[in-house]
């Protein structure tokens, strides 16, 4: 289980998803939204350049990162978000599918590991 972080960190950077070959990752719909979204954000911000942004896209785009959306997803990301006092679910559904999926998440954002560290396994992508 993959989120945006970890995946727009490993779109980032020179080997892509190679490090992770031989892993299954899924991720729930909402990643093909977020994920171009902060690349994107990273180019409006000048904190890279239009080049390396497109070819992060690319990267990003061609992952080997499998969409799921199991029906109960959206009912126990509510519910995890209410259990967390978060006011939005995002998060949450990578979460969700973690639970639901029996896998570790796959994460960048120190805020979101700690928040969940005892609730699911969690781990950080390795980058070279």
């Amino acid at each position: 289980m993959i989120d945006a972080s970890a995946a727009v960190q490993l779109a980032s950077s020179a080997a892509g998803f190679a490090t992770l070959q031989g892993y299954e990752l899924i991720a729930p719909p909402l990643l093909w939204s977020e994920g171009p979204s902060a690349i994107h954000q990273a180019l409006a911000r000048s904190a890279i350049e239009r080049v390396h942004a497109e070819a992060a896209l690319a990267r990003f785009l061609a992952a080997p990162i499998m969409p799921r959306r199991p029906d109960e997803l959206i009912h126990r990301a509510w519910t995890i978000a209410d259990a967390l006092g978060w006011a939005k679910t995002y998060d949450a559904e990578y979460v969700a599918l973690a639970e639901l999926a029996g896998c570790p998440l796959l994460t960048t954002d120190l805020r979101l590991a700690r928040t969940v560290s005892g609730r699911i396994p969690v781990l950080e992508p390795p980058v070279r």
